[in-house]
């Protein structure tokens, strides 16, 4: 299996996990960050694995055609790293406060 992990979580994995949230879907989320399916897949196992469950819950095909969602543990951890990052660009004051989003 390629290493798919540097940190646990960092602002691509939110952004993943924030495109899920916004998208309902796993493809989706990765094509709109141009990466391929297999790639999120592999990169939300892992982040279920370091957070000791999933992050995301699928649904199976059907008329809807499946799609994906946060679970509450997800939700629960994107909350809180975004609100790391604020503090922390706030507390870098006028440097990090210019640092991207990404």
């Amino acid at each position: 299996m390629p290493a798919v992990v540097d940190a646990p979580l960092g602002p691509g994995k939110a952004q993943l996990l924030e495109g899920v949230r916004d998208l309902g879907s796993i493809s989706k989320a990765a094509r709109a960050m141009g990466m391929a399916y297999r790639h999120a897949w592999l990169l939300l196992d892992v982040l279920g694995r370091c957070f000791g469950g999933p992050l995301v819950a699928g649904q199976t095909g059907g008329r809807s055609g499946g799609g994906a969602s946060l679970t509450p543990l997800g939700v629960e951890v994107l909350r809180r790293f975004r609100a790391l990052e604020r503090a922390t660009k706030k507390a870098g004051g006028p440097a990090t406060a210019r640092a991207p989003d990404t």
